[in-house]
């Protein structure tokens, strides 16, 4: 579905892993080699908002109403 993600933090005093899981739209991720993918912190911002860094646009479309 694309809608979840999880990340593992490391530093020295242990690991910490984080969840999100999207209300609408996807995550887009980078190509990833080797199993693993490197962000930058730009891209990891947008990634967790539900943001294509490739295009620079949501990945879904405010509702309007009437």
């Amino acid at each position: 579905r694309g809608d979840l993600v999880k990340l593992l933090w490391a530093d020295r005093d242990g690991l910490c892993l984080f969840t999100k899981r999207l209300e609408r739209g996807r995550f887009v991720w980078p190509q990833s080699s080797g199993g693993s993918v490197h962000l930058t912190p730009a891209q990891l911002s947008m990634l967790l908002e539900g943001i294509d860094w490739r295009r620079l646009e949501r990945t879904w479309q405010h509702q309007r109403v009437a």
